[in-house]
């Protein structure tokens, strides 16, 4: 397979995972200086909470320093949603960025570690009802070709082993309750992220934002006031003062108070093949090993999220309004938890699934909610934010901000968004299950991109995607290894029935290796618990450098 699926090539040719591994390094914010002025004075970011602290602490830090006056105007009348509990390892190149050791903030805010998520119940095929999509480890060097070449084999009608739990060591260490980093005399690095307290992360990236310089200003906007071109001149707070800046980001939320109803920005809703729109959010105590994984069970109407924390476990219902009740809905999640008596309170919350037309209109780049939402069913609400703005810094810094610049940049976000939906719906499409119209319903679901489109044609067609994928045909957005793990976990074959004994080529691979290979580099990493209380300082960027090349 050395031909058509580059993993991590010992070449200089980069790769798709390698590409984001280069990225995640080389994570904006990058801090240092500049000679040149800043194209704009004053940026003023409307909403706090994560979204907004974040962008803030990424404007403080760019090359122009002081020199560019950042504002953070936070409504003391507007709470904060708060469900996200889970990122993707896009996270650790931010922190990484601002120089915050895992030691200091994963504490404050109740923070485990991320290897990958596990999906229950998605599929009803036997011994594929269960999955783990893995995060990318230098040591998938080791069994990703086998694991490759199985699946293709099995596509063929061989019967031969092509579940994605056996080739990965993110999901041995995800089942034993291992934490994904290496003891030191194992040099090798798992991709991970995190799961967390959203509202103890907004305050403390707060605290570190006001340490930095960013102005802190609590006030309601009454009013946005736009001048005769059209542009955001001021903001109309509450105690009869304006605030005026020079560029303006909205982190408000599902209100889209700038960028929406000032700006009048349409919407792109994607309803037509995202159905879910309503979630339910609920704590229970944590009892025995934190996992490190984020758990995706498949219910009636959607699917139940549950999260790790080091005080309690976050829990959820994503579902589809259109296709049970609010209180049908909290009911089954009851169940599902084991709490139907218990006098736990559940937080209804409603969702708005798609983006924004335009995520820079004018002076304002909308982040966040503001500016669109994919379910959390791959915890990307951070990683949007965190690429959103990181592409505001660069143009700030390039000094560019005018409509070409601005061109790029919502191109740029309009294909993330439908990467990222395209592979969520891949999810739906993928499931067996039909003991509900709305299962039934996301199987029976043509309104498919070309790209996904491609995608699945491709893996039915028993070709591989390695070749589609990198030359950007379809399935952009996400990794190799995450779109076979899909694919592979949901039981994408022949039915079992009809597979035969494999030839000698088909089944050349000896998986007693590659488990004896799993199982001894899973010894090299801590119990989770044990992890979290000794949180070791981070690995510099050149040690991961070494790692790809």
């Amino acid at each position: 397979m050395d031909d058509t699926f580059p993993f991590f090539r010992a070449d200089h040719t980069m790769n798709d995972t390698a590409t984001v591994f280069n990225q995640h390094v080389a994570a904006r914010p990058t801090g240092g200086s500049t000679q040149a002025a800043p194209p704009v004075r004053h940026v003023c970011v409307v909403g706090g909470g994560t979204a907004g602290w974040m962008t803030a602490l990424m404007l403080a830090t760019t090359a122009y320093g002081p020199r560019l006056k950042v504002t953070v105007l936070e409504s003391p009348q507007v709470g904060i949603i708060g469900v996200g509990e889970g990122s993707t390892p896009w996270l650790r190149g931010f922190f990484d960025g601002l120089g915050i050791e895992e030691s200091e903030w994963m504490p404050a805010c109740n923070a485990t570690y991320k290897s990958g998520i596990t999906f229950e119940g998605w599929s009803t095929k036997p011994g594929f009802e269960r999955y783990f999509h893995p995060f990318a480890s230098m040591l998938d060097n080791m069994t990703m070709h086998q694991f490759v070449d199985n699946v293709h084999a099995r596509l063929e009608g061989a019967d031969v082993d092509a579940h994605p739990d056996r080739f990965f060591v993110a999901a041995a260490l995800a089942r034993q309750g291992r934490g994904p980093r290496a003891h030191r005399n194992f040099p090798f690095d798992i991709w991970y992220g995190y799961h967390f307290d959203a509202t103890l992360l907004g305050q403390f990236l707060a605290a570190k934002a006001v340490e930095r310089g960013v102005q802190h200003l609590q006030r309601h906007v009454t009013q946005v006031l736009l001048n005769e071109g059209g542009d955001i001149d001021r903001l109309q707070l509450d105690d009869g003062e304006t605030l005026a800046a020079d560029f303006f980001v909205d982190c408000t939320g599902f209100a889209s108070l700038l960028i929406g109803k000032a700006l009048q920005t349409p919407f792109i809703s994607y309803a037509e093949n995202l159905f879910n729109d309503a979630a339910i959010a609920m704590p229970t105590p944590l009892n025995g090993a934190i996992e490190s994984q984020t758990v995706s069970t498949a219910l009636r109407h959607g699917w139940a999220w549950k999260i790790p924390l080091t005080n309690r476990h976050g829990n959820g219902y994503v579902y589809s309004s259109a296709h049970c009740s609010a209180d049908e809905a909290e009911t089954e999640l009851r169940r599902h938890l084991g709490l139907l008596d218990a006098d736990v309170p559940a937080r209804h919350l409603k969702m708005r699934v798609g983006r924004m037309e335009k995520q820079w209109s004018r002076n304002c780049v909308a982040v966040g909610l503001s500016q669109g939402f994919i379910e959390p069913l791959e915890a990307t609400a951070l990683l949007f934010v965190q690429r959103t703005a990181a592409a505001l810094v660069d143009a700030l810094e390039a000094g560019d901000l005018g409509p070409a610049a601005q061109q790029r940049f919502n191109d740029g976000m309009r294909t993330r968004f439908e990467n990222t939906r395209d592979y969520i719906v891949a999810h739906y499409k993928t499931n067996s299950r039909t003991d509900t119209d709305y299962w039934r319903a996301n199987a029976d679901n043509m309104q498919l991109s070309d790209s996904l489109q491609g995608v699945l044609m491709t893996w039915m067609s028993r070709k591989p995607l390695a070749a589609g994928l990198r030359q950007g045909r379809f399935g952009g957005g996400y990794p190799i290894v995450s779109w076979y793990a899909l694919l592979a976990g949901m039981g994408i074959f022949p039915d079992a029935r009809d597979l035969q004994t494999p030839t000698a080529h088909q089944a050349r691979h000896r998986l007693d290796a590659v488990d004896d290979f799993v199982s001894r580099s899973a010894l090299n990493f801590p119990d989770h618990r044990e992890l979290l209380a000794d949180i070791p300082p981070r690995v510099g960027d050149k040690t991961l450098q070494l790692y790809l090349w």
